[in-house]
């Protein structure tokens, strides 16, 4: 069993490291104090090519597997960019797989090819306020009139709403007391988010403040039929299609923003003088530090692990799953300990740390909760009774 990465992937964290140069600790600084979608660091990576990098080649995309998308985009937040830098592309690289998978040769060219350019911007219109974790519970409505659809409802958590000029959007085509099963009767669609019939409300957050937050409200928003991805009703065994993906995702950028963290803290250390010596020499701020090294590590074998599954097309869902438990805790924990490192300044802007901790505890709360990956893994791993 060969750990290491091979001579292209090498090459490929390098690129974009060297890429992300541009886009240094001050660019970021700014971009969480004033707000505003970083769309000179979106547009450098278009033109570079990285936001098809998962996307198939007849579409302009580079057709490389999650292991390289999740090398790539550890390599943003390991920059210092942070998950405000890793938000802003991250849809570009799971969030259309339904349309790869089940979309029309017109779909696919109609949106897979823009995305990739950077000439339009989608965002993902799947949770609800009232639902939470249960999608099955969604409530908005696309209702057949005619031919086309006719969407009413609410949405919450949308990233990036305010620049995006499409959404995937899933809604309830049948009502849930009529189906079989509750995964049953909910459609997806991709469409225009037409913001004559959307209001999109930015919600103000703890961090990432880059990449907005938003709420929408749909009323009456027409909806072509030509915009319904697959067969009506199958909209949610579609979406499963992006979750497994999108997990691992998010473990290598919790990986990369927990390395960032620990980098500074690490710097410091060497750096900072009390007493007559460097405060690394201390027990007291070696063992914390190196013990955050051995978690990230760790974190990131079974995140690249399931990446290796899912590239090998098996069963990679409770790997996924623990992947982002175990990297989501490790960001946090490096998160925090280098704000401790850093004493006082930890509590700046201009350190960075601060920042880092604010963005990190997004990945212990989304996409999916701690609690209920613990319920899985209990159900699916262990074969215990299910409880929710």
């Amino acid at each position: 069993m060969d750990f290491d990465f091979n001579q292209d992937q090498r090459q490929l964290r390098e690129a974009v490291l060297t890429l992300c140069e541009r886009f240094d600790g001050q660019y970021w600084l700014e971009k969480d104090r004033d707000g505003g979608f970083p769309e000179e660091f979106y547009q450098t990576f278009a033109k570079a090519g990285w936001l098809g990098i998962a996307m198939p080649e007849e579409y302009g995309g580079a057709g490389l597997g999650i292991t390289e998308a999740a090398l790539m985009l550890q390599a943003v937040a390991e920059s210092g960019g942070g998950m405000s830098a890793t938000s802003s592309i991250h849809l570009n690289i799971f969030g259309l797989n339904p349309v790869v998978v089940f979309g029309t040769e017109d779909q696919k060219k109609q949106a897979l090819t823009p995305l990739i350019k950077g000439e339009s911007k989608a965002c993902f219109a799947v949770t609800e306020p009232d639902a939470g974790l249960n999608t099955t519970k969604l409530t908005t409505r696309a209702i057949k009139r005619g031919s086309d659809y006719v969407v009413n409802g609410r949405k919450i958590w949308i990233s990036t709403a305010q620049v995006a000029d499409y959404m995937l959007l899933l809604a309830r085509t049948t009502p849930i007391e009529e189906v079989k099963k509750p995964t049953d009767g909910l459609s997806l669609f991709y469409t225009k988010l037409d913001r004559k019939y959307i209001e999109v409300r930015e919600i103000d957050k703890m961090g990432r403040k880059a990449v907005d937050s938003n709420e929408l409200f749909i009323d009456e928003l027409p909806v072509p039929a030509a915009d319904l991805i697959g067969e009506e009703g199958k909209g949610f065994q579609y979406i499963l299609h992006g979750m497994n993906p999108e997990r691992i995702l998010v473990s290598a950028e919790a990986v990369g923003i927990g390395r960032a963290a620990l980098a500074q803290a690490t710097q410091y250390a060497k750096e900072r003088i009390v007493f007559d010596r460097p405060i690394g020499m201390n027990q007291g701020i070696q063992h914390p530090l190196a013990r955050c090294w051995a978690e990230l590590e760790a974190a990131n074998l079974l995140t690249f692990r399931a990446a290796s599954l899912y590239d090998s097309k098996r069963a990679c869902g409770s790997e996924a799953n623990a992947a982002k438990l175990l990297s989501a805790e490790a960001a946090t924990h490096a998160c925090e300990t280098a704000m401790l490192t850093h004493g006082g300044f930890g509590y700046a802007k201009e350190y960075h740390v601060e920042r880092y901790f604010r963005e990190a505890m997004i990945l212990r709360i989304a996409p999916v909760s701690p609690q209920l990956i613990l319920c899985n893994i209990a159900e699916k791993v262990l074969g215990l009774p299910k409880s929710y």
